[in-house]
């Protein structure tokens, strides 16, 4: 054991010190003595322990802790459990130890903290289960998913220490599920800091030059700031407001985010400036009311863009965040962005749940309601039985992020729901029975398909009967997590009674010629009803769909499976349909696998030969990369290579969920094959610019095309060009001289596509 240097010892008492210095809501000697009594025992549970940085792991919990108190603002009995929170996952310390010293409600957090502890690297199943587990305990306490994010923060402050693979990999989750879920709850500045951080381990190259320019550019977004605020301060102290104006900085993953979604350089980012106005607000006097009234004070001075108007005053986001926004052309000719907030407003913005507890004698029931809403929407997700574990993590993923609209029901209350909604979404989200019977809904009186997507402020009634029943079709109607979830059960159950009669069917007649259930017998039966399973069969038979009176004929006949097998595959002679078969086939086809087995811990050498020895990959379609791009590869169970731009978003999610069949891969640099690519050209549709353009791609540059598309409209055209490349940098050096040419406008690369 490595015990503790005097040196450690000193610096562990000076982290302790400081978080109870600074704690934010330990206002008795009681809060402070439990938090000593948390400390200590997880000093001495931890002794010895040490971090892979090398540092005593009791540092980890006392900055969870500080992170917990001072930038969640939580309480006595919060930061106790991120003190203990590692104890019962890592020493001999159980939860009913933690009852007994600490009490019921502390020992129900760490239990909780606890059962999520698991890292997400067993396999995609387990990892889904996990978070299912963490989200269950949002029913039982917030405070453990506040921790939780508490301690992901650190961690993710404190990743230099790993190595590169597992960076990468924890990195995909926090970006893949922590920030948006610290953004749902409304934890602006932690959800920003996830994203930062994600990003600096994905694409550290990247990460660094963001930064640098941010830096180099800050001096001169400030002075035009500055420039823009000065009227704006002028106005607000001749009305005797009491506010402070800051520039609202950009965060490097957004700045980098925004670069790779609209294909802009850096400096257009910054063509939007923004402020934001933060004020105290009077006694008595409704803080919509002032909001509006410093809204009318910075349009007296600056002409206002009436579309780029947002009311969260009235009606707050569903994390609480309220705030008037407005755009306004600035002095310079510049669109400025004026967030409007009181100072409840920005702790809430910037703090999220935790800082309601701080405003308790201010009526926030509306938004806490809205917290509680979707809480409630979450826990009917978990609640289902019948809903896929992974499924559940795309669902949940899916709604995260959402924009919102407030719609109307007929006697006039709101529902929220996300952006892209349809009538269909909002009958689920009345009650799933509503959502079973419609068939269809008035819109602002008009009547509408279940299809049809509603917008804010639509007055929306749901039209029932009671013979109608949901279909697969329907799933292409909604988009809510709930409504998917309550489709998909409706639909399984009626499935599952349908293989169950179908079963006995099978079974009755069966019994009735003397025969008994087999392997071997349903490898006659199956093929002869073009069926791929038992289920299939059973399910056919439950419907009406196949007959089983010549069942006697069929299994006199020496009939033989029709199946090929084609590299560790099964694929029947129908190649639109494969499925595995049973037992000894199967067998079989497990030892092909382990022959194919790719060593994950390896980079996987992507080869531009032609050798057919050398290990197959296949380029993926959501992101088509080609050599010089950043990849990764995904194993899939069939032991294919799948190639991924490293920033793809499939490869995220896959990152995430699939962490132990993510492997490394890098081009080498032999030019033999070429890559397909596809790009879009805009420009002036001037006479002779497509021969000039056809010229420097062909002649010039050498690139032949596959395939040119081209559209004009009041004197703009729009191409999109299909053309074989060896490597990004031909693709880059191609861009570079389009982009010479006369009324050429833009050269962007299309990255999804189908060839």
């Amino acid at each position: 054991m490595n015990l503790q240097t005097e040196e450690e010892k000193k610096n562990i008492q000076e982290h302790f010190d400081d978080l109870l210095k600074n704690c934010t809501r330990c206002n008795t000697e009681e809060d402070k003595a439990l938090i000593l009594k948390a400390f200590n025992l997880a000093n001495e549970a931890h002794k010895g322990v040490r971090r892979k940085s090398g540092e005593p792991y009791i540092i980890h919990p006392i900055s969870v802790a500080k992170i917990v108190t001072q930038e969640i603002g939580l309480g006595a009995k919060s930061i106790a459990c991120a003190l203990l929170h590692d104890v019962v996952e890592d020493t001999d310390y159980t939860v009913e130890d933690m009852e007994r010293i600490f009490g019921p409600k502390i020992a129900s957090i760490i239990d909780g903290l606890t059962k999520i502890s698991g890292v997400f690297d067993a396999n995609s199943s387990l990892q889904a289960e996990n978070f299912r587990k963490m989200l269950l305990t949002i029913a039982e306490d917030i405070r453990v998913i506040l921790i939780k994010l508490a301690d992901r923060l650190h961690n993710m402050r404190t990743l230099d220490s790993l190595q590169p693979n597992k960076q990468m990999k924890i990195a995909g989750e926090t970006i893949y599920l922590y920030a948006p879920l610290a953004h749902r709850l409304g934890l602006y500045a932690i959800k920003t800091e996830l994203e930062d951080l994600s990003l600096k381990y994905r694409f550290p190259q990247v990460f660094g030059e963001i930064q640098t320019r941010v830096a180099d550019s800050e001096k001169m977004r400030m002075q035009l700031i500055d420039h823009f605020s000065l009227p704006i301060i002028k106005k607000l102290d001749e009305n005797n407001i009491d506010y402070e104006i800051t520039g609202r900085p950009k965060s490097i993953y957004s700045v980098w985010k925004k670069i790779q979604s609209k294909n802009v350089t850096f400096e257009d980012i910054y063509d939007l400036l923004a402020i934001r106005i933060i004020f105290k607000p009077l006694p008595h006097i409704p803080e919509k009311t002032q909001c509006w009234h410093i809204y009318s004070l910075v349009t007296d001075i600056y002409k206002p863009k009436p579309d780029r108007i947002r009311d969260w005053v009235s009606t707050p986001k569903a994390n609480g965040y309220e705030a008037l926004h407005c755009t306004v052309m600035g002095p310079n000719g510049q669109w400025v962005e004026v967030q409007i907030r009181t100072q409840r407003m920005d702790d809430i913005a910037e703090r999220g749940f935790a800082a309601h507890w701080k405003y308790k004698d201010v009526d926030t029931a509306n938004q806490e309601n809205e917290l509680d809403k979707w809480i409630k929407r979450i826990r009917e997700m978990l609640d289902n039985p019948q809903s896929d574990a992974l499924e559940f993590l795309d669902e949940f993923k899916l709604n995260l992020f959402s924009s919102e609209i407030v719609v109307f029901t007929p006697k006039g209350d709101t529902k929220t729901l996300p952006k892209g909604a349809t009538s269909l979404d909002l009958a689920y989200e009345i009650h799933s029975e509503i959502g079973n019977k419609a068939i269809g809904a008035k819109v602002n009186h008009k009547l509408v398909p279940l299809s049809h997507i509603l917008n804010s402020g639509d007055q929306v009634e749901i039209i029932t009967a009671t013979t109608q029943k949901p279909s697969w079709e329907s799933l292409n109607y909604v988009i809510t997590a709930k409504a998917k979830l309550a489709i998909k059960a409706t639909l399984k159950a009626e499935t599952k009674n349908r293989i169950e009669k179908g079963r006995n069917l099978v079974e009755k007649k069966l019994a009735e010629l003397g025969i008994t259930p087999s392997s071997r017998v349903f490898k006659k039966i199956l093929p002869a009803y073009d069926c791929l399973s038992k289920d299939e069969l059973y399910s056919k038979i439950g419907s009406n769909l196949i007959s089983l009176d010549d069942l006697k004929k069929i299994l006199k006949k020496n009939t033989k499976s029709k199946w090929i097998k084609y590299w560790g595959l099964q694929l029947s002679i129908n190649p639109l349909r494969k499925k595995e078969i049973e037992e000894d086939e199967e067998e079989e086809e497990d030892d092909l696998l382990a022959n194919q087995k790719i060593d994950v811990k390896a980079p996987y050498l992507l080869r531009e030969t032609q050798d057919e020895d050398a290990p197959s990959y296949i380029v993926a379609k959501c992101c088509n990369p080609i050599p010089g791009d950043e990849v990764i590869g995904f194993i899939t169970p069939e032991e294919n290579v799948i190639i991924h731009k490293a920033t793809c978003v499939e490869a995220i999610r896959l990152m995430s969920q699939h962490g132990d069949r993510i492997v490394s891969a890098k081009w080498t640099t032999h030019k033999v094959l070429s890559f397909l690519a596809r790009i879009e050209v805009r420009g002036m549709d001037r006479i002779g610019i497509l021969s000039e353009l056809v010229k420097v791609i062909s002649d010039e540059l050498r690139v032949n095309i596959r395939k040119l598309h081209i559209d004009s409209h009041d004197g703009i055209f729009d191409s999109t060009i299909d053309l074989y490349v060896h490597n990004i940098t031909d693709l880059n050096n191609l861009g570079m001289n389009v982009m010479k040419i006369k009324g050429i406008d833009s050269v962007k690369r299309v990255e999804k596509f189908d060839d």
